[in-house]
């Protein structure tokens, strides 16, 4: 089977501020479990440089916990801070060996963090927006302004030291229910000073306070990623914003913080965003902003991820049609790049696979393969899911 149209133009390069990105296909993060008390081990520099030998353009290292109390998690779970950047300078080298870019995503669980998970030596509950994970669910408590300031300087911080590594940008996990994405929900976000609001605007704030704080700290010529999604979770129907009117406020305040790149998470990339329109979320995020997009839910793969992690129900595309799918799509500039999670895990020649048109020869993704930390989820999104 040959992937129709121009299969080629995932091939190009992508120039975004001064970094080239080779190709446009992306290692989106994920967590491996490859880490040892927050740093990661070594072996992690050769996985990402094997995944750019075979056609992944830039590699987006996985979630990074700050260096704040309230965001550690697991051990198995890297953290950015001063004595964890010289493992992560040496995965930037081999990527960059590669002919690859690479980002490093910045991380809090938020009230996502179950406290079965803490480490022992934290000294208080987890800190979100509210003290809550969905509507009427609560989990520690919501953070102060004082404890707000202190975490955007956790990021600012940890910024810095990705870029003093050798990376080429850094990502802002904003997605999915966790720390940043918590202000943006109005079930998660009830608080009543400037950090809430009943408009998406006003939640937006902080989240755009700390692109801001992020963008002036490490400059315009870096990737400066923000990794978005509507669905939770805890909640896959959930939306931050309701009508596409509310996105275009949103994708515009982070645009006018500083990002220059999104990533826009779906369970199915393919799936419409709005009623009365085919248009996935990033494509409305393409057509509603300046900015270039990654897209990113169940690329190649015929059920999405939290299928794979917990077992809940879950529908899609036979392999063919997902990436004619895929493709057509992308010719009609849905989207600038495609972040491939799984699919990489499984078969890290898995782009030079599909540009040759060899899909009989793709390793299929098991759940064998997600690694330690995925294993080990929070309790809380089995009890929402079953």
């Amino acid at each position: 089977m040959r992937m129709p149209g121009d299969i080629e133009a995932l091939f190009e390069p992508l120039r975004i501020g001064q970094v080239e990105v080779p190709t446009r296909i992306v290692m989106p993060g994920m967590q491996r479990g490859r880490s040892v008390d927050g740093h990661i081990l070594p072996e992690m520099g050769d996985y990402y440089a094997r995944r750019v030998r075979g056609g992944a353009g830039m590699i987006i290292g996985e979630g990074c916990c700050v260096d704040h109390w309230s965001s550690a998690w697991d051990p198995h779970f890297p953290r950015m801070a001063e004595d964890t950047v010289s493992d992560w300078a040496y995965c930037a080298e081999a990527v960059h060996a590669a002919g690859g870019t690479m980002l490093l995503q910045l991380s809090h669980p938020g009230a996502i963090r179950s406290e079965s998970q803490a480490l022992p030596s934290l000294p208080g509950p987890a800190l979100s927006a509210s003290g809550l994970y969905m509507r009427g669910k609560t989990n520690g408590r919501a953070a102060t302004t004082e404890e707000l300031d202190e975490i955007r300087r956790a990021f600012v911080h940890a910024a810095r030291l990705a870029i003093q590594a050798g990376m080429d940008g850094i990502e802002l996990h904003a997605c999915h229910g966790f720390f940043l994405d918590e202000f943006l929900w109005a079930q998660t976000n009830v608080r009543e000073d400037r950090y809430g609001g009943l408009s998406l605007a006003e939640r937006a704030t902080y989240p755009a306070e700390v692109i801001a704080a992020i963008s002036e700290a490490i400059g315009p010529d870096q990737i400066l990623s923000v990794r978005i999604s509507q669905w939770k979770e805890v909640d896959y129907d959930a939306k931050i914003a309701e009508t596409p009117e509310e996105l275009a406020i949103l994708l515009a305040a982070f645009e006018q913080a500083g990002a220059n790149l999104l990533h826009v998470s779906a369970r199915r990339f393919y799936e419409p965003a709005f009623t009365g329109s085919q248009l996935g979320l990033a494509g409305w995020c393409k057509q509603l902003s300046e900015l270039p997009v990654i897209v990113v839910g169940s690329v190649g793969l015929s059920s999405d991820v939290m299928a794979s992690l917990v077992g809940t129900p879950s529908k899609g595309l036979p392999l063919d049609h997902n990436l004619r799918e895929l493709n057509a799509r992308f010719a009609r500039g849905e989207f600038d790049l495609v972040a491939v999670g799984r699919s990489l895990i499984a078969d890290p020649d898995w782009p030079s696979k599909v540009r040759a048109g060899q899909f009989d020869t793709i390793n299929s993704f098991e759940k064998s393969q997600l690694g330690i930390a995925l294993e080990m989820e929070p309790q809380m999104i089995k009890d929402v899911h079953g």
